[in-house]
């Protein structure tokens, strides 16, 4: 496994009338989340032209990390039990940091 940091970008269309729901179900992941020793940070965005798009970005000190944060009962129970069947569509790519300079 690689011994860099891994980013999470998650683009998540939300269906409609659920947002709210979605975003309270946020606000436990979110605490947990930077609460596992391998979390950089969590930071939900909305899209400014259609409010229903969250863009979720965070960051891992390693792929270890990531794996750890999906397997934990908080992230099966909340994200994949509660969240996914409140969503059109989830996409998600995992990247880590190009440096240029």
């Amino acid at each position: 496994m690689s011994q860099h940091s891994i980013y999470t970008f998650a683009k998540w269309q939300v269906k409609d009338g659920e947002l709210d729901n979605v975003l309270n179900l946020l606000t436990e992941v979110v605490r947990k989340s930077t609460e596992e020793e391998g979390n950089l940070f969590y930071k939900v965005h909305r899209n400014i032209s259609d409010p229903n798009i969250l863009i979720l970005f965070e960051g891992y000190t390693d792929e270890g990390a990531v794996q750890e944060h999906r397997q934990s009962d908080y992230f099966q129970q909340i994200v994949l039990a509660q969240i996914i069947p409140k969503l059109e569509s989830r996409e998600v790519m995992l990247a880590s940091l190009i440096d240029l300079f």
